[in-house]
């Protein structure tokens, strides 16, 4: 049972909202249960979330991105009503607001409350049919439930989605992702020798007018990060030339 003492000493360590902590507490439950249905191997966890829960990201997030790995809209359904239900026997009310099929994959999105604490989480599976889409496995340790493994998409996958992600959504909190990829070292060169448009185009996409850093990284930003969000394009750039000096 989530404590309002808990959301209080988290909010203050974590230099954030009630609500992004919250909400997190929410997306472990969700992924622990998960994780130990059968089938779940198949859901390579990814995106924003996965930097944050496995590569400690600063940055929190909203979604649960998942690529799914021969799996039918019919069984993920599955596999998640599943998950859902036995987390309402812990005692967490739960409610699934939208689950359906898209043109990529599928799309849900859960309502989950405890006490006085509720949060809507969206769910995203792409689909995919290769047989040679890897994943791996890894514990993971948080502050809300007890310690419990996960299956990601590996790291070189992962970067490459992102960087896609940059080139086409753009949306503030993909950069920010691409700036922390690149300062943790992350597999960036590995997918940058398979395309070597991608300096200019992402220099120019981050450059872009018109892109809203300062609200949306203000959301999802620890205070102590707060600092890099007004020269935040410039910053960017210049990580992207420091890691593909000479490329």
């Amino acid at each position: 049972m989530l404590e309002k003492r808990l959301i209080q000493q988290l909010t203050e360590r974590y230099q954030t909202t009630a609500n992004n902590v919250v909400r997190e507490y929410f997306q472990h439950l969700f992924l622990a249960q998960l994780y130990q249905e059968k089938g779940s191997d198949r859901l390579l966890f990814k995106g924003g979330t996965a930097l944050r829960i496995v590569w400690q990201s600063p940055r929190f997030s909203e979604d649960l991105d998942f690529t799914g790995v021969n799996l039918s809209i019919r069984g993920i359904e599955a596999t998640m009503e599943d998950t859902l239900g036995k987390i309402k026997l812990s005692g967490i009310e739960t409610r699934i607001d939208e689950s359906k099929a898209t043109s990529g994959g599928y799309l849900a999105i859960f309502d989950f409350r405890t006490g006085e604490y509720r949060s809507r989480i969206q769910i995203e599976v792409s689909l995919r049919k290769e047989k040679n889409i890897g994943g791996t496995a890894t514990l993971i340790q948080s502050d809300f439930v007890p310690a419990y493994t996960l299956i990601h998409l590996e790291e070189a996958a992962l970067v490459g989605e992102k960087i896609r992600a940059c080139l086409t959504r753009g949306k503030a909190r993909d950069f920010y992702d691409l700036y922390f990829i690149l300062r943790g070292r992350m597999a960036f060169q590995e997918v940058f020798t398979k395309d070597k448009t991608l300096k200019a185009g992402l220099i120019s996409a981050v450059m872009k007018k018109g892109r809203d850093f300062k609200h949306e990284l203000k959301q999802y930003l620890p205070v102590n990060q707060h600092l890099i969000i007004k020269g935040f394009p410039d910053a960017l750039v210049k990580e992207i030339e420091r890691n593909l000096v000479g490329k």
